[in-house]
């Protein structure tokens, strides 16, 4: 990822690309490699076509041959584009060590048993307690210290915790003045959520009555759109605002102040991810192709911050997720491609 600037095709040295047939938004990265093939790492790719039915492909990428290969029977319908796909992160799937759970939001919150040739709705989740309809889903996050817990957020300004063993909701919580875009797990008892309303807000469970506000945007309901955890140094936490080519960088200690404001995109920032193992490297992609690592200085100079190498896609990358099981590899998502690139 030395600077390149020219569009990739389907393979040079630093990028390996998988072309679906429609256009992919969710992506999920399996957090340990295929069981049989050991090497081998299972992706989830979600459809966004803007009818009812769409589709999620299961796929495996092999880091040595730089290959990917298709699984047609690991394919299954999804009722409307999927909001977000995530592998159980830390844990195998208690029925058979040779099988990954694999989560979506979207309508509800499901879950998918991901079997070497075969895939198992397990369940269905219905967090609306007066319906059997519930609000949509924007986003959730699977609690990797407790990985019974997910926590989701929703249009309806909640956000709701699952046990997915007892299939039951632990806690729900009215989280903001407006809809909840994000949520993200800081601990087994702490999350996070951006919203509509502007805000950063922080939650524990042991004291549901009360949240902390980090953060505001410094416009008045200019929504946030996404938030990003830093799980390896849980100081620091990462969100983007709408229609803005910030990335803006909170350090939980000093609330409503950003420690730094990474500005260097020339349109809007979709996604952010933060390395998986190093705690001061993060990554932004955007409308403007572009998918930036940064490096976060101690201190930072004058005149804000470069990124470290930038990386640029054939269109507006809407998606982006960094590999905890290879994390020489990040994942961006752009029109009809999936797009490996080597760090």
């Amino acid at each position: 990822m030395e600077n390149s600037t020219q569009e990739s095709h389907l393979r040079s040295d630093n990028s390996v690309t998988y072309e679906s047939p429609y256009p992919v938004y969710a992506m999920a990265l399996s957090s340990v490699p295929s069981r049989t093939s050991l090497n081998h790492q299972r992706i989830a790719l979600g459809s966004f076509i803007e009818d009812y039915a769409n589709r999620v492909d299961i796929i495996s990428f092999d880091p040595e041959t730089l290959s990917f290969k298709t699984h047609p029977s690991l394919s299954f319908d999804h009722p409307y584009p999927p909001t977000k796909l995530m592998f159980q992160p830390n844990r195998k799937s208690p029925s058979s060590p040779s099988s990954d759970l694999l989560a979506s939001s979207g309508d509800y919150l499901r879950l998918w048993e991901v079997r070497e040739s075969s895939i198992e709705p397990l369940s269905v989740l219905n967090n609306s307690k007066t319906s059997e309809f519930c609000a949509p889903l924007t986003s959730f996050d699977w609690n990797d210290v407790d990985p019974k817990r997910i926590g989701t957020s929703s249009i309806d300004t909640t956000c709701t915790i699952w046990d997915i063993e007892k299939g039951v909701v632990e806690t729900q919580l009215i989280a903001h003045d407006k809809e909840v875009y994000d949520i993200a797990w800081g601990e087994a008892r702490v999350f996070a959520s951006v919203s509509a309303d502007g805000s950063v807000r922080i939650f524990d469970l042991r004291d549901k009555e009360h949240s902390t506000i980090i953060y505001e945007s410094p416009q008045p309901d200019t929504p946030l759109l996404r938030l990003a955890w830093n799980k390896q140094d849980l100081r620091y936490m990462a969100t983007i605002l709408m229609d803005s080519n910030k990335v803006v960088i909170l350090d939980i200690r000093s609330p409503t102040m950003p420690v730094a404001e990474l500005e260097r995109h020339r349109a809007s920032v979709n996604a952010i991810a933060w390395a998986p193992q190093s705690c001061r490297h993060i990554c932004s992609a955007g409308d403007d192709t572009q998918a930036l690592i940064w490096e976060l200085p101690t201190v930072a100079g004058p005149n804000g911050i470069d990124p470290l190498s930038m990386y640029s896609a054939g269109s507006e990358i809407n998606q982006l997720q960094w590999s905890a099981a290879q994390p020489d590899w990040i994942a961006i998502a752009f029109s009809n491609k999936m797009q490996l690139l080597k760090v």
